[in-house]
């Protein structure tokens, strides 16, 4: 369906190293030679070192392409193994039954193979692809089959190409002796937003694309500022957008696919969902200290009440405080009179008479010394506390975005303007609000009551169809 609609011989962004596909810009052109540079000149040991996504596995087909009819070669990508595994992939590679081998067995036919191919004059390339991934003793391994060679050659050119884990390994000092038989140390740097632009015609081109301009300037632009360079990722960007612009019907791809191609793949959202799911957030509640020293403070008048009943009524009352303090409305007057309607109760009779009271359990009577007398919360302290929270929330009113509404315009006809400000406190009015750029019709976004549009603020959005560029609301 999508090679039909864009009328494409194959897929142009495939996840398959294919060396056909290989953009030679001036970065690979510069490796692919030096390792061709290294190989010649029998350097011994190459390392190809790059970012992963960058085609380091699709140059080395390439490379191993070039010496096809020049050398006899071998390719190993098995990395997770150890030393006896790895000589056993090698020999695989080169045709050899190992069945019943040992190290020492395999070690021997390998120097065998390396002496025929010495004598028709042939030379031996071996290449390890993620070469990060060896341990410390495969990799001594491997320094050790270098030691295959005549007095005045090398029997073996070996290829270590990884990613840049595998320069932190060859700097460990207990690899001193492998790093100083590397010779040549070869990278793959980033693509410049000018060769992302010809790297996607290239394979659009491969693929049989006879009219690449369906990606338009700003679509690639995009593309290059979003992909940082690196071939996979411009790979999965454009295969997405394609698809979508196929899905939508639409024949040219601009930068509004483009961006919500990168809102589809962006895993950050799904992350802090995870998060939030597995470890929900505990708010603390603490009481205010002034009310902990009025309790106390009442404590000499007598009589007891069990501890649970005190803490209740504490945390009661600090209820309706921390709405206030929690949206900074009327702190310092709410607390006076919170404080204020806490009385200690009248002391029961059997507290006034010589009967000694009962004694309270020991984890109690270890918390509460001396004992406090008993709270009492006033029905005016929880009507104050009621009333603060009420003003928060006709301190703000909901807006139903309508059809083709953007957030621009919604700022502008509340506040008169649209800014970082502005944004961040919409934002926290709306958690959900994670990115600006996309509110679809229906949705209730939540804004100050008390912010009303200034004269200039009015005109500002009448004239926002007109006077706002085309993607208003959107950074």
């Amino acid at each position: 369906m999508l090679l039909e609609y864009y009328k494409l011989a194959e897929q142009p962004f495939g996840v398959t190293p294919d060396s056909r596909f290989l953009y030679l810009g001036p970065k690979h052109r510069e490796a692919l030679a030096s390792l061709v540079y290294g190989t010649e000149s029998n350097r011994g040991f190459l390392a190809l070192i790059a970012k992963p996504g960058m085609g380091k596995t699709s140059l080395l087909y390439h490379y191993l392409s070039y010496l096809r009819d020049k050398a006899r070669t071998a390719f190993v990508f098995r990395t997770d193994c150890d030393a006896r595994e790895f000589i056993r992939h090698l020999m695989m590679d080169l045709g050899v039954d190992v069945a019943g081998m040992d190290l020492p067995a395999m070690h021997d036919a390998l120097n065998r193979l390396l002496t025929e191919e010495m004598r028709a004059g042939r030379r031996f390339v071996l290449v390890i692809d993620e070469a990060q991934n060896l341990d410390e003793k495969v990799l001594e391994s491997i320094r050790l089959l270098s030691n295959f060679e005549t007095p005045w050659t090398k029997l073996m050119q070996i290829v270590l190409a990884g990613q840049p884990q595998l320069a932190d390994r060859l700097a460990s000092p207990s690899m001193a002796q492998l790093r100083q038989r590397v010779s040549m140390v070869i990278r793959i740097e980033p693509l410049t937003p000018y060769e992302v632009n010809a790297y996607i015609d290239h394979r659009l081109w491969i693929a049989g694309c006879e009219k690449p301009a369906f990606l338009t300037v700003g679509a690639r632009k995009l593309i290059a500022d979003h992909c940082e360079g690196i071939p996979r990722n411009i790979n999965n960007l454009c295969f997405n957008a394609m698809s979508l612009a196929c899905a939508l019907q639409r024949k040219t791809i601009d930068r509004d696919i483009i961006r919500d191609v990168i809102a589809d793949l962006d895993l950050e959202p799904l992350r802090e969902k995870n998060i939030a799911a597995l470890k929900p957030v505990k708010k603390s509640v603490s009481v205010p200290p002034i009310l902990v020293a009025a309790a106390q403070k009442q404590s000499s008048s007598g009589g007891w009440i069990p501890k649970l009943a005190i803490t209740s009524a504490l945390m009661l009352v600090a209820g309706g405080l921390l709405v206030n303090l929690n949206h900074g409305v009327a702190h310092s007057s709410t607390t006076r009179d919170a404080v204020a309607t806490v009385s200690a109760a009248p002391p029961p009779a059997a507290a006034q008479s010589s009967a000694p009271a009962p004694a309270l359990p020991s984890a109690a009577a270890s918390d509460l010394a001396p004992e406090p007398a008993p709270v009492v919360v006033s029905e005016v302290s929880l009507m104050r506390a009621q009333e603060a929270s009420d003003t928060v929330k006709q301190a703000t009113e909901d807006v139903r975005v309508q059809s083709g509404q953007t957030l621009y315009q919604i700022s502008l006809n509340k506040f008169g303007k649209y800014d970082g400000k502005v944004l961040d406190e919409l934002r926290g009015l709306n958690p959900s609000l994670s990115n600006p750029d996309r509110i679809r019709t229906g949705q209730k976004i939540r804004i100050p009551a008390t912010a009303t549009p200034s004269t200039d603020g009015q005109h500002a959005s009448q004239q926002a169809p007109n006077a706002a560029p085309t993607e208003a609301g959107k950074p």
